[in-house]
């Protein structure tokens, strides 16, 4: 005789699948392609404040599941590169976002945000010419391979 399980036991069951945490700052599944997401607005306005040099908005979701959006943005010296991370992180706390993480903002020369559905590239110059982010995520995926 096999025991059959009651309706509260699936009840239960279907209540732990359903209530999965949805990701930060996302909207809707979508995002309109020619319209940033609000998280993305909130940063290049924040970086726009603070007159961040080179400021580029990648849209990645056909190449990475880990996020939808990378922004790579360039200060002039290590304290604009920390007063830039400042800015944001107080932007999107005021906004109720949270960063998931911030990684070398005591040196100041590259500064990695955290934001689940994005992710902030603040560098100086050398920096970013001697990783060259853009180049690694800006061109879509079968370009670099019949490039290779």
């Amino acid at each position: 005789m096999t025991k059959q399980p009651t309706a509260g036991r699936a009840r239960a069951r279907t209540s732990r699948t359903s209530a999965r945490p949805q990701r930060a700052g996302r909207t809707s599944p979508q995002p309109d392609a020619a319209q940033p997401a609000p998280l993305t607005a909130l940063v290049l306005a924040a970086l726009d404040d603070l007159k961040a040099q080179n400021v580029i908005a990648l849209d990645v979701r056909t190449l990475t599941d880990v996020t939808d959006t990378i922004v790579i943005a360039s200060g002039t010296s290590d304290r604009h590169v920390k007063s830039l991370a400042g800015r944001v992180l107080e932007r999107i706390e005021a906004a109720g976002f949270r960063a998931l993480g911030v990684e070398g903002r005591r040196d100041g020369e590259w500064v990695l945000v955290d934001l689940q559905d994005l992710v902030l590239h603040l560098m100086l110059p050398r920096v970013r010419e001697f990783y060259s982010l853009e180049k690694l995520w800006g061109s879509p995926a079968d370009e670099r391979v019949a490039r290779a």
